[in-house]
């Protein structure tokens, strides 16, 4: 979610509003694989350096490279830029020279350095679980970029789950939003009674962009497999299929490794919505949409999902690329502001000030609440680098709620695929199609 206007400082030559802003479509690309690694590592103690490793190397990873390198060299955090991952060497290299990493073409042999406390994922889709969950049983605390797992992978999701808990590692998800005030305040709100017992949430995404040759340029039209560009790591548990340069640069447009709005932009409109709920497991989605505007990809273009709670709530989450009108106003590129309705009146944000509008007939009165403080992915980071060194695993996006978000959108994409309703075996934690 977005943040109000704040002052800025200089990174180089970027504020920190631009780092918010550096969010390219992610190119990089690296091995998924499970390794045997042992639950290891050391811990970093309250004035101990930490050693971020970055596996991936495209555009997502240089806003956080970007603002890791701040927080040393600006803010004076005892942290530093000790690695980095690629199988794509030209976009490593880049990463090696710029910040005087160590450079790696698989991902494992980064999680061995023993230098490296803390992996920042920012790979394709569909790696995400895996390298993740080699890297907690490494010993390393992870910054996985959304989504948490590819749509295909629902048992993946779960087991991350479950591996990040069992070993005791720090994780957050990249929702950089959840650092915006707003959603914690209005969780407060619900939690002390103010709309009343929760029945209904909206929330959505809507952009325009194709995720084809503007947003995702490719590097190099003559790319090709070799010892610089590692094809079958980059194919991962995803179908074997011959190189193609576009699905190697340009893989968001492709099922495969990718699942549209449903996976790349709603993990940022779910998470809080489900944060401040409280909600876990969903009892039944169903989803519309499809490729309406942009036919040159193979995932949605429009995707729209209801979502049921077995607490008696549907959560409402709509969206589309082909146009980014905001009929709410907006806290953020795309993002349509959440409303939270209960029974006794609902709650959302309007003109910077969280605004509690009673139904008609209550006895409460309207409310206007001052928010705290808008999102900061500078601050996002730092609150990150603070839980690693007190071992706090409640960060602002952790990996149980990663889960619930991220299976909810699974079986909406699954369920729209299929043409059926996906409900979910509660008992199994299995969705059922």
């Amino acid at each position: 979610m977005p943040c109000k206007k704040q002052k800025t400082r200089k990174a180089n030559t970027l504020t920190r509003r631009q780092f918010i802003h550096q969010a390219g479509a992610a190119t990089a690309v690296t091995l998924a694989a499970t390794s045997t690694h042992p639950i290891l590592g050391k811990t970093p103690g309250a004035n101990e350096r930490i050693g971020v490793g970055f596996i991936g190397c495209g555009g997502r990873s240089g806003a956080h490279l970007q603002t890791v390198h701040w927080l040393k060299t600006q803010a004076k955090e005892p942290v530093d830029i000790v690695a980095a991952c690629d199988v794509y060497r030209p976009r490593l290299q880049k990463v090696v020279d710029a910040y005087g990493a160590k450079g790696y073409m698989d991902h494992r042999e980064l999680l061995a350095d023993p230098n490296v406390d803390v992996v920042c994922i920012s790979t394709p889709d569909h790696h995400h679980g895996y390298q993740a969950i080699d890297a907690v049983r490494a010993g390393k605390d992870v910054y996985c970029e959304k989504p948490v797992t590819h749509w295909r992978q629902c048992e993946l999701t779960k087991r991350l789950a479950a591996d990040v808990k069992k070993t005791g590692r720090v994780f957050q998800l990249g929702t950089q939003g959840m650092a915006d005030s707003a959603w914690h305040q209005i969780k407060k709100l619900i939690e002390d009674g103010l709309i009343g017992r929760p029945i209904h949430a909206e929330c959505g995404f809507f952009r325009v962009g194709d995720w084809g040759e503007r947003g995702m340029p490719i590097d190099d039209p003559n790319a090709k497999p070799g010892p610089d560009l590692n094809w079958q790591a980059f194919l991962g548990d995803a179908p074997t299929r011959p190189f193609d340069v576009s699905r190697f640069f340009r893989w968001r447009m492709y099922e495969d490794y990718a699942g549209g709005p449903s996976t790349d932009l709603f993990p940022h409109s779910l998470t809080p919505v489900l944060y401040m709920l409280g909600v876990k497991m969903p009892s039944k989605v169903v989803a519309t949409g499809g490729m309406f505007r942009y036919h040159e990809r193979e995932v949605p273009d429009t995707f729209n999902m209801l979502i049921d709670y077995p607490e008696k709530i549907t959560v409402a989450l709509l969206g589309t690329q082909g146009n980014s009108y905001q009929a709410t106003g907006k806290r953020g590129s795309g993002k349509r502001i959440p409303v939270i309705r209960g029974w006794e009146g609902a709650v959302t944000v309007q003109d910077e000030k969280i605004v509690f509008i009673p139904v008609k007939g209550s006895k409460k009165k309207a409310r206007r609440f001052d928010i705290q403080h808008g999102q900061d992915f500078v601050d996002y980071w730092r609150k990150f680098l603070a839980c690693c060194r007190s071992r706090r695993l409640d960060t602002l996006s952790p990996a149980d709620l990663a889960y619930h978000v991220q299976t909810a959108l699974q079986m909406g994409m699954l369920g729209l695929r299929q043409g059926k309703v996906a409900t979910f075996d509660a008992e199994q934690e299995k969705i059922v199609l």
